[in-house]
Parts: C-alpha cells; structure tokens; sequence
C-alpha cells in the first residue's frame, strides 16, 4: 500500500504527463508509468489549468520531486545534469557545514566549561540565610504547646 500523499502525488504527476510533449514521455520507461498509474489515486480529483505555467499549479512537494527526478534522469542534457549534480553537491555541502557547526564537539565542550565555571561563580556568590521564624509563629507554637501539655 503507498502512502495517500503519494498516490495523490502520482495523479498529479500522470495530469501533467497529459499535457507533455509525446516524445518527452516516451523517454521515461514504461513500467514506471505504469507504477504511477496502478499505484495513484483514482478518486482524487486534480486538473491541470492549462492557463498557468507549471510553477504556478498546485502541485504538491511530492509531485515537484517526482517531475523533478523526471527530468534529470530522462529529459535533462548532460549539461543541464552535471549543473544539477553540482548544485546538488553543494546544498548537501552547505547543510553538512551547518550541522558541523551546530554540533561541533568543540563547541559542545567549551559551553559544558564555561556553564561549569559559571555555577562555580554563582556558587561562592551565594550564602547561607539564616531562617527566623516570625513572632506571630512562635507564639502560636507556645499556645499549640500549652494546650497539648493539658490533654496528656
């Protein structure tokens, strides 16, 4: 069973294939056409306007990727790959650079000695009080005694 938001996304990319170029679609092998077919959605309801751009329909992100994937395997020239792959290399570059610096080790480190330092300063800061209690208390606490003296 295929996940709903993907049997809609293969409606959606089937619609579009609907308003492609013939040759285009005979680049893409026919067993993946069937996958989409047999595995999309038949009761979802998606029509292409024909009046706005690709960009503009409502595609869901899992069509996007699938169109998307399309192109570079079956219709990009080798150029328009090795742009794609290299652009592709860099994102991933880009979000391994962020995620080193957001968990660098080092970093990691040097926070857990400075927040040690920290509650080591606050630490010799902060000094015993001594507790009183209020007048009030202390001779409710003499009644309360009184009075449990004489119960015995």
């Amino acid at each position: 069973m295929v996940a709903e938001n993907y049997a809609c996304a293969y409606k959606e990319v089937i619609e579009v294939l609907k308003y492609t170029k013939r040759e285009d679609v005979n680049k893409i092998p026919k067993y993946r056409i069937l996958l989409w077919k047999t595995n999309m959605k038949k009761d979802y309801d998606f029509k292409i306007d024909t009046s706005k751009t690709l960009e503009e329909q409502n595609l869901s992100d899992e069509a996007k990727a699938i169109i998307a994937n399309i192109f570079k395997k079956y219709w990009a020239t080798d150029y328009q790959k090795e742009r794609i792959e290299a652009k592709e290399k860099y994102d991933m570059e880009q979000l391994e650079k962020e995620k080193y610096e957001k968990y660098n080790p080092d970093n990691i480190f040097k926070n857990r000695k400075q927040a040690i330092s920290n509650n080591e300063n606050i630490s010799n800061t902060v000094t015993m009080v001594e507790y009183k209690e209020s007048i009030f208390k202390r001779i409710l606490d003499k009644i309360r005694d009184i009075f449990s003296r004489k119960n015995k």
